[in-house]
């Protein structure tokens, strides 16, 4: 059977991809900087590791981030002890929009993508939009506002699960290049689901729109973070909330 290296294996988006590798029954290594049961060790910033990693692998699907430029020297590290173990395809994960919003993580992104189709490696490429849960946490880091600030934006935030599915399918498939982005079921103003977030955590604050200028912002607002066209995930954010916090909701302290 053939093995699947997947870095970033413990993470929001490598845990769950794990998974259902498995259960669809694939030989998978799990690659960490941690040590445990199931895991392979190596760090990709270092190196140390990544070269016993890969070797014998037939697919890496690389789906470790980091910011600081980190996503660019793991791309490095984890392209050279590929080609040198001959990998027949290397899955990589990345951002809706990434070229046309100038956050320093997202260059990153595109760097990374570059240093992937530059590669003699086959590949394929995916793109998807903003985690349910990533907007989760960007409204929990406020915990400590008296109001719920919501950029005068929109996104299309999806299922973290669905886009394991679709990186399940692609694993299982030959080298495609990049293939069609995904995203969740609609777009949504970021206002709408920061009141959805409220309501879920029992909060009564007020929910306050900010324009903050810069071409960041100017990206997000030309919808440069949505895909077009049919929407690929079902899960809404409103679903993703209810399942998060609907179990502790009984014991849930209300906030002011």
């Amino acid at each position: 059977m053939a093995t699947i290296l997947v870095t970033g294996a413990t993470g929001t988006l490598g845990a769950p991809t794990v998974a259902r590798l498995r259960a669809a029954g694939q030989d998978v290594r799990a690659l960490s900087r941690r040590r445990g049961p199931g895991l392979v060790t190596g760090d990709l910033l270092s190196g140390a590791g990544i070269p016993e990693a890969v070797a014998g692998a037939h697919t890496v699907l690389h789906l470790a981030t980091g910011r600081g430029r980190k996503d660019v020297v793991a791309a490095h590290s984890l392209l050279d002890a590929a080609r040198d173990a001959r990998v027949a395809h290397f899955v990589f994960v990345s951002i809706v929009g990434v070229e046309n919003i100038p956050l320093g993580y997202y260059r990153d992104k595109v760097t990374a993508e570059r240093l992937v189709t530059a590669s003699t490696l086959p590949y394929t490429i995916l793109r998807a939009t903003q985690f349910h849960s990533l907007v989760d946490e960007l409204f929990g880091a406020q915990r400590l506002s008296p109001v719920l600030f919501a950029p005068s934006v929109t996104l299309q935030p999806i299922a973290v699960e669905e886009v394991a599915d679709r990186l399940t399918e692609l694993t299982g498939s030959g080298p495609a290049g990049r293939v069609p982005d995904i995203g969740g079921p609609e777009p949504r103003a970021v206002r709408e689901l920061a009141r959805a977030w409220a309501h879920a955590r029992g909060s009564r604050r007020v929910v306050l729109p900010l324009k903050p200028p810069g071409r960041t912002f100017a990206g997000y607002a030309a919808g440069h973070a949505l895909v077009p066209g049919p929407p690929y995930g079902h899960v809404t954010f409103e679903e993703h909330l209810a399942r998060r916090y609907a179990a502790g909701s009984a014991r849930q302290t209300r906030e002011p």
